[in-house]
C-alpha cells in the first residue's frame, strides 16, 4: 500500500500513467517527447511506478535493430478505507524509512 501511495504521490507520475492510458502501451524516448520531460527523469519515475506495480515493461528490438523498452499501465483497482489504512499499520515496523 505504501509503495503504491507513495508512487502516486507525484504530479510526473500521474501524468505518465494518464498518458499510458490514454495513448496506451509507448516506449520511453517517444513518452518522454510527449510529456515533455527529460529521458532520465522519465526512467527513475517509471521505475517508481513500475516497483509499486502500477506499469509494466517489456523490452523489444525494432526494425532497425534498436533495442525499446515499451511501458504500459497495468489494471489495478485501489480503493483507500480507514480499514485497509488500520490493517496495513499492523504491518508497520517502528522504524518506517
Amino acid at each position: 500500500m505504501l509503495a503504491i501511495l507513495a508512487a502516486l504521490s507525484n504530479p510526473h507520475r500521474l501524468r505518465i500513467i494518464a498518458a499510458l492510458q490514454t495513448g496506451g502501451r509507448n516506449y520511453v524516448s517517444q513518452l518522454a517527447r510527449e510529456l515533455n520531460i527529460s529521458r532520465p527523469l522519465l526512467h527513475l519515475h517509471l521505475q517508481k511506478l513500475e516497483g509499486a506495480g502500477l506499469v509494466s515493461s517489456q523490452l523489444e528490438l525494432s526494425k532497425d535493430g534498436k533495442a525499446l523498452n515499451y511501458f504500459e499501465v497495468n489494471s489495478f483497482n485501489f480503493a483507500l478505507t480507514p480499514a485497509l489504512i488500520a490493517e496495513a499499520v499492523k504491518t508497520l515496523t517502528t522504524n518506517p524509512e
